[in-house]
């Protein structure tokens, strides 16, 4: 079958977009294809800085051709609805009709057969359409076409297009159609500066190795492999190791259509710098590598750099040219850091207080304030030290207004701790400076430190109480304050270092302080509100608890706010041990119990529920738990009541009814007992022991017996299974 070949040739595209416009190029194209009932059989997209080109390989010659049938109006109906039933089928009478009969009646039925064109003109049609309607984040028009009406937008002024389309074994035919002036053809160039003369190609293979041999090397991939096998061989050579950066890489592979790998050099005084500062200066000025001695692990002064082109001299002027652009940038940032070194952390503070952190929030300095109260509260639940943690939380953010986090700020919190340290700071202090941001991703570590853990909670905690406090949480698929991120750190923070704290008790402590940043007037709100912090959020405080009209106003806004908040700290535990193989319903079970704030305790019961109905008493009693709630569900509907309240022993008559309240009895009491002790495997063990009298009641008894008072009291017995199941999680949240 029949190939497409397609590039589009322009102007130098911006690296950071060449990836996506790939994959949009080849999602529009096999889509439409797929539309227009021609199903290809694969399809490859390429991006280098100058094109975008695709393969589809396996599509049909035509498309297949299609029969539809189509209804009519009413046997004897009036004639305009008939003459227009003609005109819009194509009918040359209604005796080319057929008459389909239903319950409504009889009806013309008109069969039209529609054939199917050749793929070449349907691909004539859908690619201009899709090159007009390209999805690039930036575009421009350009040349004396730009002012007219409906001109091309694209990334960079377009070039040329080539478009084939045909079998292995014959000379492919141009899909002729043109965009902005621009006709489709066979032509295509080779590196700018290296064979810049027109090649013709024909299909996929030709024109792969017809730009190779014109020193293009279409496939990004193929770019970065050999970027990085030659910078790694440079520097084995000198004894020297690469520092490897994925996202450098991609970018680098982005600008070169033939990669030409070199290194340069740099003084050796501007290693006096911390080696973070070196690597991005020269990463984010001249997209050059680093490089480090494997002996000592630290950088050397020596950097790689990626050409796109065989110079004449072997590279010197390329290297020299690099090196001057880097050495005035390692110099200001030298300066920058030598600056940075004559003001300590703590004298930098006052400025907050004229930055603002948010209109509703307050400035960075009382930010600041908030997060050295919660994190000296936090310091003893996580063993950390209360003067430590506290002078840590005080300069924490003191690095955000130095010179290098303003010329980097990838390094904020880095450069806080090289700051700490050099003013003679504990090191757990200066640690935290750096760790209280992380973890920032899930691929990021999770700090250990406790006073490093203790200010990254505060820090995190304050935030999302914060924006609660004000209505500000995510929606849908926007998250501007990164809340996600930050709930998720703090879940992966407690789980991590294996820590008992009560988020409750934290968040509502919490939102006392954001209250009073949101009520500033009110000078006693901090009394007032006191008296509900820790109170069991399900627990209503009467209205007459509160004298202060305003510690009232908050109350009500904040304790719901707070309870939202615990929710969304369930739903990205769920996310969170979903991703770590763990079943979300078993995390909804867990919290669907009510009070679970202690995230360690959720993920050890979660592991334990887990295992459990792995087991094949598990799995069964879950049947039967289920089993009992179906019929209580019905039972209740039907009767408009619920069956709470302990089953009446003298109305069993069936020994199974009296195995089962036995069994339930001690089961509860056992499960308990093991929970209370935290022995969650122990809790499990004891719901096992439910299974034989569970499976021999629903054998042997009859629930809805003809009694009215037995029937109530064996419905009060399945209610005492859900009860005892209860305490450990609510089975009825658990799928099958």
């Amino acid at each position: 079958m029949p190939d497409l070949l397609l590039e589009l040739f322009s102007e130098e595209i911006p690296a950071r977009m060449q990836a996506k416009a790939a994959d949009d190029l080849r999602r529009m194209v096999t889509d439409k294809l797929v539309a227009e009932g021609l199903v290809y059989e694969g399809a490859k997209a390429f991006a280098t800085p100058r094109r975008l080109a695709l393969t589809v390989h396996g599509i049909p010659a035509r498309q297949p051709d299609l029969k539809e049938e189509r209804r009519g109006p009413r046997v004897g109906g009036a004639e305009p609805a008939i003459q227009g039933f003609l005109k819009a089928t194509g009918l040359a009478s209604l005796d080319e009709a057929k008459i389909q009969s239903d319950k409504k009646g009889d009806f013309y039925i008109a069969l039209i057969e529609k054939p199917g064109r050749p793929a070449i003109d349907v691909l004539a049609e859908i690619l201009p359409v899709i090159i007009r309607t390209f999805p690039w984040p930036k575009s421009m028009r350009w040349g004396a076409r730009s002012g007219k009406p409906g001109s091309l937008n694209w990334v960079r002024p377009l070039h040329a297009i080539t478009a084939t389309f045909g079998i292995e074994t014959e000379e492919p035919d141009v899909v002729k159609f043109s965009v902005d002036g621009i006709e489709t053809g066979q032509t295509t160039y080779g590196h700018r500066f290296l064979a810049p003369a027109a090649i013709q190609v024909r299909r996929f293979e030709d024109y792969e190795a017809k730009l190779k041999a014109a020193k293009v090397i279409l496939d990004p991939q193929a770019r970065k492999d050999i970027i990085l096998a030659d910078a790694k061989e440079l520097t084995f050579a000198q004894r020297l190791e690469l520092v490897e950066d994925q996202v450098l890489l991609d970018e680098v592979s982005g600008l070169v259509e033939w990669p030409v790998v070199m290194m340069g050099s740099f003084e050796k005084e501007y290693l006096a710098i911390p080696d973070e500062v070196i690597r991005a200066t020269i990463r984010n000025n001249q997209k050059c590598f680093v490089v480090k001695d494997p002996k000592t692990d630290k950088l050397t002064n020596k950097f790689v750099l990626t050409a796109n082109i065989e110079a004449a001299d072997g590279g010197k002027t390329i290297v020299a040219g690099n090196e001057r652009v880097i050495r005035p940038r390692l110099s200001d940032a030298k300066f920058f850091y030598e600056t940075d070194l004559k003001k300590k952390l703590e004298d930098r503070l006052p400025k907050f207080e004229q930055i603002v952190f948010h209109e509703k929030l307050g400035t960075q300095a009382e930010r600041i304030k908030r997060i050295e109260r919660l994190a000296a509260e936090i310091a003893p639940l996580v063993g950390a030290d209360v003067a430590k943690t506290t002078r840590a939380a005080h300069l924490a953010k003191a690095d955000l207004l130095t010179e290098v986090v303003g010329e980097f700020p990838e390094l904020q919190g880095l450069m806080g701790k090289y700051y700490a340290l050099a003013q003679g700071e504990d090191a757990s202090v200066a640690a935290a400076c750096e760790e209280h941001y992380k973890p920032q991703g899930p691929a990021d570590r999770v700090p250990t430190d406790p006073v490093s853990v203790a200010v990254a909670l505060a820090d995190k905690i304050d935030t999302l109480v914060g924006f609660w406090a004000i209505d500000e949480k995510p929606t849908g698929s926007k998250d501007p304050y990164a809340l996600r991120r930050a709930a998720l750190g703090v879940i992966r923070v407690i789980a991590d270092n294996g820590l008992r704290i009560s988020l409750w008790k934290l968040l509502s402590e919490h939102a006392v302080q954001m209250a009073v940043v949101l009520y500033k007037d009110d000078f006693d709100l901090i009394v007032e509100l006191s008296d509900w912090i820790g109170e069991a959020r399900y627990d209503e405080i009467p209205r007459d608890s509160f004298s202060n009209q305003a510690a009232e106003s908050a109350y009500k806004l904040l304790k719901p706010r707070v309870e939202d908040l615990l929710i969304f700290f369930a739903d990205r535990l769920k996310v969170q041990l979903r991703e770590q193989g763990a079943r979300h319903d078993l995390v909804d079970a867990v919290f669907a119990l009510g009070g679970q704030d202690d995230l360690l305790m959720i993920v050890r019961r979660v592991e334990a529920l887990g295992k459990f109905l792995d087991s094949e008493d598990g799995r069964n009693l879950l049947a039967g738990t289920k089993r009992a709630s179906n019929i209580l569900s019905i039972e209740e509907k039907k009767d408009k009541r619920t069956f709470d309240g302990a089953p009446d022993a003298a109305l069993y008559s069936l020994d199974e009814e009296k195995a089962l309240a036995n069994a339930i009895g001690e089961v509860k009491a056992e499960a308990s007992a093991a929970v209370a002790k935290e022995d969650f495997a122990g809790a499990m063990s004891a719901l096992a022991k439910l299974r034989p009298p569970v499976d021999a009641f629903f054998d042997k008894v009859r629930v809805n017996d003809d009694d009215p008072k037995v029937r109530e009291n064996r419905l009060k017995l399945l209610n005492e299974i859900r009860s005892a199941t209860r305490a450990v999680a609510d089975f009825s949240k658990i799928q099958d």
